[in-house]
Parts: structure tokens; sequence; C-alpha cells
């Protein structure tokens, strides 16, 4: 396909400037629309906590869902939760998982900085 020919031709890679949005066609460290991806909140306010096993090898992990935080917030809280802690995470679609059984650690700490959640599942 030929940039010129075809309207419907998206550039995904610049030799000039790396990786380019697919939203804005700029490159990704220009992108004006990458900042409104960012500041997204991802919850619904209904915060849960939960033990979770299922599919994932026998493991216990702890997930925090419903989190009306932005990208950023939630890396920091989770940042803050995995040191407190002693254990590894991650931010998935904007659930948080913490490795081990740690909802009561959590709960304690959602309500000491406000927010009211629930503790879900068994």
């Amino acid at each position: 396909m030929v940039k010129d020919r075809d309207p419907a031709y998206r550039e995904v890679y610049s030799t000039e400037s790396g990786a380019v949005c697919r939203g804005c066609g700029k490159a990704q460290s220009r992108c004006s629309c990458a900042s409104d991806k960012r500041a997204a909140i991802a919850g619904d306010g209904n915060v849960r906590v939960r033990r979770e096993t299922k599919g994932r090898g026998g493991k216990t992990v702890t997930t925090v869902s419903g989190l009306a935080l932005n990208g950023d917030q939630l890396r920091e809280l989770l940042s803050f939760l995995k040191k407190r802690n002693g254990v590894g995470g991650s931010v998935k679609d904007g659930v948080l998982e913490l490795q081990g059984d740690l909802c009561e650690s959590v709960l304690e700490e959602l309500s000491r900085r406000g927010i009211k959640a629930k503790r879900a599942g068994g």
C-alpha cells in the first residue's frame, strides 16, 4: 500500500519519529490523545476487594475492582500497597492485582484513604 494513494492507510511506525499513534497520527511522544486515555477513569465507584485462586494455578491473588481513579492514581495506590505488604502486583484493565491474601490489609488502607470498599466473595 502506498500512503499517498490509499485513504485507509495508517502508518504505525516511522523511522524518523518511532512509534506512531493510531488515533491522531503523531509520534507517540507528541500524541495529543494519549493524555486523554491516561486520564480516563476506569471504575464505577463500587469498590470490591476479593480473594481469587481460580485460573491462577492455585496461587492466591487479591483483586481490587471498581476504583474511580485514573491510570496514574491506580499505579500510585498499587505501588504503595505493594511496598506496604512486600508483595508483587499489577494493574490490568483498571483492576489492581496483588499477590497473596491481603484483603484485610487492603480494606484497611482504602478506608484510611476515605474510599468506601466492600469485601466480595467468600
